[in-house]
């Protein structure tokens, strides 16, 4: 199946992480969301997102095995809808410049959603 994700990543505490050739990143407590997509297979780029032992590739890898949870929201497409949805996020929270968008233009695929109490 082919499609576009939507990742919920909470930290429970401030944690800075080496994230790749971003260098060290200070993260807030809270939540965060990731947007993503999964043109070849997006339930196995998902299930990857989950797991904590893998080769760190993306930037997000990094974020996602430190999380202390993470959800997933998945919307099936054939379209490519991924930089619009970061859009729409990047319109309405913070985000974590060059953060998993080395491959498009956009600012960031990485928001901050604040802590949510």
């Amino acid at each position: 199946m082919k499609g576009c994700y939507i990742l919920l990543i909470k930290l429970e505490e401030p944690k800075t992480i080496k994230v790749g050739s971003l260098g060290e990143i200070e993260f807030k407590a809270g939540y965060y969301a990731y947007v993503g997509s999964g043109m070849n297979n997006v339930l196995k780029r998902v299930e990857r997102h989950f797991r904590r032992d893998k080769k760190l590739r993306w930037h997000i890898d990094y974020l996602t095995v430190r999380a202390d949870e993470i959800h997933a929201l998945i919307i099936p497409t054939d379209v490519k809808i991924e930089c619009e949805i970061a859009k729409m996020f990047g319109a309405n929270f913070d985000c974590i410049e060059g953060f998993g968008c080395s491959d498009c233009k956009c600012v960031s695929h990485l928001f901050y959603l604040g802590s949510m109490t």
